[in-house]
């Protein structure tokens, strides 16, 4: 099992910038691929990044290829997503998710995911 809790949600003015964190616990954090997701009111959960095991390979959506960079530090057991010249389209709740040994934008190569924290962008 993987215990998976984000923080750094807010409320931000377009344009400015917010860092999520999720931390792990549980098994080996590093043979984990770790993504972020969002689902805003009214819609369906969407892809937003996703970051190897390494460290050395990111995957974006494009509608935030740019402006977000996903991170992690596996020493921390922790994965970042620095979010800049946020939108308010951005506003959702954000989740992330840990996959065993994947990394790509589908939701079912996901085992694991937290409880997600909100993110709120006002125009």
């Amino acid at each position: 099992q993987v215990q998976l809790v984000e923080s750094g949600g807010g409320l931000v003015q377009a344009g400015g910038s917010l860092r999520l964190a999720c931390a792990a616990s549980g098994r080996s954090f590093m043979n984990y691929g770790m993504g972020w997701f969002r689902q805003a009111p009214g819609k369906e959960r969407e892809f937003v990044a996703s970051i190897r095991w390494s460290g050395d390979r990111t995957y974006y959506a494009d509608s935030v290829k740019g402006r977000f960079i996903i991170s992690r530090d596996n020493a921390k057991n922790t994965v970042y997503l620095q979010m800049n010249s946020l939108k308010p389209e951005d506003t959702a709740v954000y989740y992330c998710a840990a996959g065993p040994g994947n990394w790509g934008n589908r939701q079912d190569m996901y085992h694991y995911w937290g409880q997600g924290t909100q993110v709120t962008v006002s125009s």
